[in-house]
């Protein structure tokens, strides 16, 4: 499997962080899929780096639930844990369909743009069925709603504990190409902030991010070694 590699480092506290976020945006890409064994010896060849960040890395990535460590047996990747998939939804959904109504009073005109510039650039990407850069679009939409209302420490909450969550997104985005319908519930919000229609707002999210509960069987089915 052809990974995605960024620029080497030379400081050591940088070759660390760059081992942790290569391996990690590999996992929730599913480049490194759920249940894969990884070893040491594997990414010193993959990165070309040493032992020590590698192992550093690999705590890291344990703590994130990305990787388990089996006695006796080694290091795996992890396998996607539904019930942690659910509790990061719920946690989503009530924090961010609380935090679209505030948008749609604080939100100024300008990052309302921002926000309609983003579901346009979504909108390419969709033509192009290009669902890597989709779901990193999708990433900056959210965030930039949440951020927007002065609320980063909920932002970067979030996503400690998306991890699960997110592989199944991004799972969902280069399984299903029928995009339409995310596309247009991020049009739908960004009219009801525009019009300050708070009810609308938070019907929406949470419309939006209970979309994901509808493929869990399909994805289930497609995918069986992926999950717990």
């Amino acid at each position: 499997m052809e990974l995605h590699l960024q620029s080497a480092r030379d400081n050591k506290g940088l070759i660390r962080d760059y081992v942790h976020s290569t391996l990690k945006k590999n996992i929730m890409e599913l480049r490194l899929e759920p249940g894969r064994f990884i070893s040491e010896k594997d990414v010193i060849e993959m990165l070309q780096v040493s032992r020590t960040p590698i192992r550093e890395a690999f705590v890291k990535l344990a703590q994130e639930e990305l990787i388990e460590t089996v006695p006796q047996k080694g290091s795996f990747i992890s396998l996607i844990d539904w019930q942690h998939v659910e509790e990061s939804r719920f946690i989503r959904e009530t924090l961010e369909s609380a935090v679209v109504r505030e948008a749609c009073t604080v939100l100024s005109s300008e990052q309302v743009l921002h926000l309609q510039n983003l579901i346009n650039l979504q909108q390419l990407c969709a033509a192009e069925k290009n669902y890597e850069r989709l779901f990193e679009l999708d990433e900056e939409f959210h965030k930039a709603i949440i951020t927007g209302c002065g609320k980063i420490r909920t932002w970067n909450m979030i996503q400690q504990m998306s991890t699960h969550y997110n592989r199944i997104r991004f799972l969902r985005l280069a399984s299903n190409t029928d995009w339409e319908s995310i596309l247009e519930q991020h049009q739908g919000l960004v009219q009801a902030i525009r019009d300050k229609q708070e009810d609308a707002a938070g019907k929406i999210m949470k419309e939006h991010l209970s979309m994901g509960d509808i493929d869990k069987d399909q994805l289930k089915e497609k995918y069986p070694a992926y999950f717990k």
